[in-house]
């Protein structure tokens, strides 16, 4: 209790030293006083818009920069088989491991009829995406180790045709940005918590609490994990062992998935215990943290927020099911947070259901009552997240919530960005900017929907998930998260540009 107060009065004083670094809102920002962001789930941007008119797609891919090399450094002379199978169980028909043997070391379309046939509407087999293993992967900017260090084989390298999904149309209507990387390496968790903080989250103390079997082994490069003895050479051999893929890094930050504190959390109470929590003894939750988020900022400046989670109180009432809604609830960053613990007057604001299918969410939409900036994560089954969800589902879901905003009242003035945490483990030809430890990890589809945006254009400027979080910051004369500023620092001791903060996208001369 004592650790937990002292935690919050230094983060009290870090914010209060914060407000200091505000600035006033650049001319034009102004126009812009509702905020929409929309989170979906793990796809690279050549797994779903290589394809799109003007962007940098698979059309400037080679041969040689597609082809991909084993875990020797040497190029495979064929992809090895999707192992477990390219769709997932219960798929009819399914494509089995044979059937996705001896395809060329080369990219690939799911939805070819004349090869796998499996359209959008199919849940594929999942693929890793993991902190160590992406930046394995992307192999200092070269992205030939996708398949070498992935436990899905040749499933990497597939992509779709995307022009038959509904958020292609999107894309051409508005703008569609083809330069927007993840906020971190890895998976959805930590880029959960760079779109809410810009920050990693820390575990104290790992080396003597329950998460010390979790703190992976890495190399001394400290972005390579140790490989086990017993791991099979090549990449045609099998799925790559490690001595220790943990959750946690040698110097205790967490950035594989954890569970969150409260509830809902896939880890119970404590038997007889606060039955708004998880049990704080179980190997995988995440102890409650103190970093400033950007919905601290906001709440200081007075501006108005939530986080909508679709499926929300259904997972608090316990009647979260498989497949639907399948909520997730590593989805949820600020859960995670000491501000926003069960209890909290914060906690009871900003935190909402965002109901089964959204439809909470989208009757604030319908009744103009969203608040100036709002998040919304739609329930597992509408995220579109291999292994679990298909594409056509989730896609349909994000163009049905763009087409109740753009008849809402507050859409007069409204800047929306729909995109995804991460690449899911999906291979993308761009190599990330040369940034800090965190990231930025792989390319990622990102929209930029307004009354002020540039209709029908392609943005070519560099952003990240953080970029999100820089607009929200300077429309709102915020504070800069330290993470930005860290970034920023970052990026111009590698030669490389700050990332953008969407205005790129709009015309606020109007």
């Amino acid at each position: 209790m004592i650790r937990s107060f002292l935690s919050l009065c230094l983060a009290s004083t870090a914010l209060a030293s914060l407000t200091a670094t505000a600035q006033a809102a650049p001319p034009g920002y102004d126009k812009i006083d509702t905020v929409v962001v929309i989170y979906a789930e793990n796809r690279s941007f050549d797994n779903l818009y290589g394809g799109f008119p003007g962007a940098n797609g698979l059309a400037n891919v080679s041969p040689d920069q597609a082809r991909q090399l084993d875990r020797d450094g040497k190029p495979l002379s064929e992809l090895p088989p999707a192992w477990g199978g390219l769709t997932g169980k219960g798929v009819t028909p399914a494509v089995t491991e044979a059937q996705s043997a001896h395809l060329a070391n080369a990219t690939f379309a799911i939805d070819d009829p004349k090869g796998f046939n499996e359209g959008t509407n199919v849940i594929t087999h999942d693929l890793w995406h993991r902190f160590y293993q992406e930046q394995m992967q992307i192999d200092a900017g070269r992205n030939d180790k996708f398949v070498a260090w992935a436990d899905s084989g040749s499933l990497v390298m597939g992509h779709y045709d995307g022009s038959k999904l509904p958020m292609w149309a999107i894309g051409q209507k508005y703008v569609l940005a083809d330069n927007f990387f993840q906020g971190a390496f890895g998976g959805s968790f930590l880029n959960h918590f760079m779109l809410a903080c810009a920050c990693v989250p820390y575990y104290p103390h790992a080396d003597t609490s329950p998460v010390k079997g979790q703190i992976a082994v890495v190399e001394a490069d400290g972005t390579t994990l140790k490989v086990a003895d017993n791991s099979p050479p090549s990449a045609m051999g099998g799925v790559p062992k490690f001595a220790n893929d943990g959750a946690i890094t040698p110097d205790f930050y967490a950035v594989n998935t954890m569970q969150p504190p409260y509830q809902p959390s896939a880890n119970k109470p404590v038997e007889g215990g606060d039955k708004a929590l998880a049990d704080p003894a179980a190997p995988t939750t995440l102890p409650p943290q103190h970093e400033i988020t950007i919905g601290d900022l906001l709440s200081l400046k007075g501006i108005s927020w939530a986080w909508y989670s679709g499926a929300w109180q259904a997972a608090l009432d316990g009647k979260n099911a498989t497949p639907v809604p399948n909520f997730q609830f590593h989805h949820q960053p600020f859960n995670y947070f000491a501000a926003y613990a069960p209890g909290t007057a914060a906690r009871a604001e900003h935190l909402r259901d965002g109901g089964l299918g959204g439809v909470e969410f989208i009757k604030a939409i319908d009744d103009g009552k969203l608040p100036q900036v709002s998040f919304y994560k739609p329930q597992g089954n509408l995220n579109e997240h291999a292994g679990y969800a298909d594409v056509t589902s989730g896609d349909q879901h994000l163009a049905d919530v763009v087409s109740h905003l753009e008849k809402s009242p507050q859409w007069a003035h409204m800047l929306v960005v729909v995109t995804y945490d991460e690449n899911g483990g999906f291979w993308d030809h761009v190599a990330p900017p040369k940034a800090d430890r965190w990231g930025p990890g792989n390319r990622v589809p990102a929209f930029i929907v307004s009354p002020y945006a540039k209709a029908g254009t392609v943005d070519h400027t560099q952003y990240d998930t953080t970029s999100i979080l820089r607009f929200i910051t300077a429309r709102y004369d915020l504070p800069v998260l330290p993470g930005i500023v860290a970034r920023d620092k970052a990026l111009r001791n590698h030669d490389q540009p700050p990332m953008g903060d969407l205005t790129a996208a709009l015309d606020l001369t109007r």
